[in-house]
């Protein structure tokens, strides 16, 4: 008997896996929402802290499978739901290049948005795991230039997670609001799932803070 694709997701509002609520809507996943309020610490009190020894969202649970990571978390669930074409399957020439950016986020992006957040210069070419801000900005924005979508006419999951990461970066000054970036952020959260989720987290961002 196969798995059923229903999965249990691991969230709090107005964090990271805000991204994941919104690929959850685009995929029309059949999910258990578990919510964790961060301003209370639940993310660091010892159940949460073992499902995630992190004490990060998201996290989903899949029968025995239990995926954290961000964009681990990403490519389990688009590939979980193959119907609905959010993951390119491997065979397809846009397989790689999905991977890519599903990797570049975690492995090149995010490290150089935290450390331009501390203010923090880049370790030397070397060692730096993105060399520097202005080359991984260039690299990103490029590729948004052969647009619509990352993957040029085909929508896909790796665009929920960067229209999501850039919507926050971009608010919050770490990124600049470059013409190419904007109107790409704009499509993405322009998209009825994307504003379903946003929603439904403002609402719980609202109900927390009661």
């Amino acid at each position: 008997m196969s798995l059923s694709p229903r999965v249990t997701f691991y969230h709090a509002p107005n964090s990271r896996s805000g991204g994941t609520r919104a690929l959850l809507e685009e995929l029309g996943a059949d999910y258990d929402l578990h919510v964790l309020n961060l301003k209370r610490g639940e993310q660091r009190e010892a159940p949460y802290l073992a499902i995630n020894p992190m004490g990060k969202v998201p996290a989903i649970r899949h029968g025995e499978a239990l995926v954290t990571e961000q964009p681990a978390v990403f490519i389990y669930l688009a590939d979980l739901y193959p119907q609905t074409g959010l993951a390119p399957a491997i065979g397809d020439p846009l397989r790689g290049p999905y991977l890519r950016w599903m990797v570049f986020y975690g492995s090149c992006f995010e490290p150089a948005i935290v450390d331009r957040s501390l203010q923090h210069a880049p370790a030397a070419p070397s060692t730096s795991p993105y060399g520097d801000f202005d080359t991984m900005l260039k690299t990103l924005t490029d590729q948004l230039g052969h647009g619509p979508w990352l993957l040029g006419e085909t929508f896909s999951a790796a665009d929920v997670l960067w229209g999501t990461a850039l919507n926050w970066t971009t608010m919050f000054k770490l990124v600049p609001e470059l013409p190419v970036i904007r109107a790409y952020i704009d499509r993405v959260t322009s998209r009825p799932a994307w504003q379903r989720a946003a929603a439904a987290d403002a609402a719980l961002a609202a109900g927390q803070a009661e």
